[in-house]
């Protein structure tokens, strides 16, 4: 009965894929790279994670929200944070309360454009991302400042054979699943993307509980950046760009219903784990660049459409 039940929670099907896909690949190698694709898995999922969960919150408040300025304010917190921070560890703190404040800022200004112009949240965050892309192209300018040696040595490392950035991930996981399942905020963005119209009638204050969400996932891509630039030995300009279809791919492979009021936090990391996996897995039967964005690509289609389905058809 237990194996029943679990197979009926939307987060199992993406746990069990990326346990295929681990498997399929450690068979190639005849388990000789079992800990080390176990530990890459789960550094680099860490990242999809932290701005997944930001996506999953503004995508359970209905159709049409989503957050396309998660890449632009990952490189610019990363960029702003390194140079601030000067390779010097003493600022490591302010490095990140830049880097909150940084979040704090995009997400005020995307919901600002939604509200005060009444444009879709699409259009809004698209026009927010080239705003703050060229903020971190003007104060990049070709640099590449490495980070500080202790956060650059914690974002690298492990405790207990689990990486540093998982464990970061993880907490903010909890706090998220906290947030949604034992908080009335969580009810709120719930019944926001079930009907907006019948939660206005509930008296749920849906302009500020949407303002919260999209600062939320502001300052999660913000946070997201900063590990990053920190665990690469620097910030790039394009170093958010992968996340963008990332971010989104991760929210309704895990569960998420496309159509709002409805999230799945462990989906994320199923989905995280399922989606790196894949791409190692490619690599290590020797595909193509070519091949692999086209079978991944063909794979979130796939489950967007199979996911949309089912969701749109329980209603």
């Amino acid at each position: 009965m237990i194996p029943l039940r679990l197979f009926g929670k939307p987060w199992t099907w993406s746990w069990l894929a990326a346990f295929i896909v681990w498997f399929l690949t450690i068979m190639v190698t005849l388990g000789a790279s079992t800990l080390g694709l176990s530990q890459a898995a789960l550094t680099f999922a860490a990242f999809s994670v932290i701005v997944g969960i930001g996506q999953m919150f503004v995508i359970t408040l209905g159709p049409g929200n989503i957050d396309l300025s998660v890449p632009a304010t990952m490189t610019l917190s990363g960029t702003v944070a390194l140079k601030l921070m000067n390779v010097e560890n003493s600022m490591i703190l302010p490095g990140l309360l830049v880097v909150i404040v940084i979040g704090f800022i995009v997400g005020l200004c995307n919901y600002a454009l939604i509200k005060a112009l009444r444009i879709p949240p699409i259009i809004a965050t698209l026009s927010m991302s080239f705003i703050v892309q060229s903020a971190a192209i003007w104060t990049n300018r070709g640099l590449r400042i490495k980070p500080p040696s202790v956060l650059a040595e914690f974002t690298t490392s492990n405790t207990l054979g689990a990486p540093n950035v998982a464990i970061v991930a993880l907490l903010i996981s909890i706090l998220a699943w906290f947030l949604l399942e034992k908080t009335i905020y969580g009810r709120w963005i719930s019944a926001i993307g079930q009907s907006m119209p019948a939660a206005r009638m509930a008296g749920i204050p849906v302009d500020g509980t949407r303002f919260v969400t999209y600062l939320f996932c502001a300052v999660l891509a913000s946070v997201a950046g900063y590990l990053l630039a920190c665990f690469s030995g620097g910030a790039a300009l394009n170093m958010g760009s992968e996340y963008l279809l990332m971010s989104i791919a991760v929210v309704v492979i895990g569960g998420t219903a496309v159509a709002g009021g409805d999230s799945n936090v462990p989906g994320i990391w199923g989905a995280s784990l399922f989606m790196f996996l894949v791409v190692s897995m490619l690599n290590t039967y020797g595909l193509g660049a070519g091949i692999r964005l086209i079978m991944t690509g063909l794979i979130i289609i796939s489950v967007i459409m199979l996911a949309g389905g089912r969701r749109f058809g329980m209603r």
